[in-house]
């Protein structure tokens, strides 16, 4: 049985938040939230963690999170850029967005040899979701294409400073995956929850299960991904900035007749996107300290 891998993806520009969410500090001693995910993960059972980055960032990042993850955990790390393309493909002239999640996973491909889980690098998702993925894949078969998504309540994803984007889970009685949607501009005016599109606000009940990229596929998923990107790079809508995101390789694999099961749990979210987020992250993790989840020196221990 192959262990499973853990592909944090952490080369976002963080364009909303200002800064680069994936080294800002929130722990009581300059930890980031990397530093959680890392830590739950461990704790859940990974043992091989595969960061996706900027070549830009690569030396900071490695200097920060190196020498306190490579004792604990097997670390690789990957780069995502926009002229890493599949053949024959270019990048439009004038480009210079990155292609998106979907494209970000398809980097792990080179080191990735087994089923894998896939977090945010700017995503709290919390110990019991992140074990609820390793025994997912655990069970996984990695001969045949699989996935599987842990879902969260959309009301409890949301930020108070501005919209977000979410994919919106459409799940059958028995808890499959029947449809999966990306929605980019999801607000909470006042109670009022919904998505805006060509400037209108379309209703939501805030109950709807989303997934905030926790999820996981087997190893044959990485083909899946690159004919899925090709596919909608031979079709792009805007050459500048259309993205390829990774709910639409679970769209891909419905298509194909595969049952995505999705898990829904019960833990606590919060993340970052605009700077406002940012005390507010603070606080609760040092309640969580205060309760004795956390250690107050992170890296201590695992317990």
């Amino acid at each position: 049985m192959l262990n499973p891998s853990l592909v944090v993806m952490a080369a976002g520009l963080g364009s909303r938040y200002g800064s680069l969410k994936q080294m800002d500090q929130f722990g009581s001693n300059g930890e980031s939230i990397v530093d959680y995910i890392i830590y739950d993960a461990i704790a859940a059972g990974f043992q091989k963690i595969v960061f996706v980055i900027r070549k830009s960032i690569g030396e900071e990042f490695r200097s920060i999170y190196h020498n306190k993850l490579s004792s604990r955990a097997d670390i690789h790390y990957v780069f995502q850029e926009i002229d890493r393309l599949p053949k024959p493909l270019e990048v439009p002239s004038g480009r210079k967005r990155p292609w998106g999640t979907g494209h970000a996973v398809w980097m792990a491909e080179s080191v990735v040899d087994g089923p894998f889980g896939v977090v945010n690098a700017d995503d709290f998702y919390g110990r019991k979701s992140l074990t609820l993925l390793f025994h997912e894949l655990r069970g996984m078969n990695n001969e045949s294409l699989s996935g599987c998504i842990i879902g969260y309540n959309l009301r409890n994803t949301l930020s108070d400073f501005g919209s977000v984007s979410r994919a919106i889970c459409d799940v059958s009685s028995d808890g499959f995956l029947r449809n999966i949607t990306e929605r980019t501009k999801i607000v909470n005016n006042k109670g009022q929850i919904g998505y805006i599109e060509d400037d209108n606000l379309n209703p939501l009940t805030g109950q709807e299960l989303v997934s905030l990229n926790l999820m996981g596929l087997s190893s044959p998923a990485f083909k899946l991904i690159r004919e899925g990107f090709t596919d909608f790079y031979n079709h792009l809508p805007d050459p500048m900035s259309s993205e390829f995101y990774i709910p639409t390789v679970f769209d891909l694999m419905i298509k194909k007749g595969i049952n995505i099961p999705v898990i829904k749990t019960t833990d606590t979210w919060f993340g970052i996107t605009y700077k406002e987020d940012k005390p507010v992250v603070h606080m609760k993790i040092q309640a969580l300290i205060n309760e004795g989840v956390y250690p107050e020196k992170l890296w201590e221990s695992i317990r």
